[in-house]
């Protein structure tokens, strides 16, 4: 464990596996008209968007996204290129991937896809988004938000909590993370940003629980 990491309780995995449950929207998988993996720090995105590729869920896949202060080194030429290239290497025909480079944020995503979708003549009327596992709330309600008229579903790859942190090798990030995204599913709505999610009394009690106890780092002001 590195300096700045700090010990996890007990109580406080078992608040962070409540929020990591809640955030996945656990969509059933079926065949859709596209699919959008949404640029981040997780290469999973792109591993699970090419593993559904070749399941035959869809035959035109968009990577979008630029850069951000957490991606740029590990992504230099942005998000987007870099998932497409190992999309590309895990099977995935080039021709099959459109790319939207310049997205700095998930509303960016939604909308600067659609637009490269449609100047490839793409009307979809069925999205699959592609996220982090704690990204795919925040990104449905946010697409349904801005893409009102066609159906959203959700994916990411299956992993267990405790698989997801040891991939990242930071608990403390990983329960920031959770916490800053469940701040946005409950504070976006109000900004115009997403719709409304039900947040159940538990969950809020989990959060202001983390929060309190110092889980603050991706917290936005509100």
């Amino acid at each position: 464990m590195s300096e700045h990491q700090q010990a996890i309780t007990e109580d406080q995995w078992h608040r962070a596996v409540l929020i990591w449950d809640y955030h996945q929207m656990q969509h059933q998988m079926r065949s859709v008209d596209v699919a959008i993996g949404l640029g981040s720090h997780d290469l999973g995105v792109a591993t699970h968007s090419a593993e559904l590729y070749r399941a035959g869920l869809f035959s035109t896949l968009v990577f979008t996204g630029g850069n951000s202060p957490t991606t740029a080194k590990v992504f230099p030429r942005g998000e987007a290129v870099h998932f497409r290239e190992h999309a590309i290497d895990l099977g995935v025909p080039a021709e099959a991937i459109l790319l939207e480079p310049d997205a700095g944020n998930t509303g960016q995503n939604i909308t600067l896809s659609r637009e490269v979708l449609a100047a490839a003549g793409i009307t979809p009327s069925t999205v699959l988004l592609v996220s982090k596992p704690y990204m795919e709330r925040r990104s449905f309600a946010t697409a349904r938000k801005l893409w009102p008229d066609v159906e959203i579903l959700c994916a990411s790859e299956p992993l267990e909590f405790d698989d997801y942190v040891k991939s990242i090798g930071d608990e403390k990030l990983v329960l920031d993370m959770l916490v800053g995204d469940l701040q946005r599913v409950i504070e976006y709505p109000k900004l115009g940003f997403a719709i409304e999610q039900e947040v159940p009394e538990d969950m809020h009690a989990a959060y202001e629980s983390l929060i309190r106890d110092g889980f603050t780092s991706r917290l936005i002001s509100s």
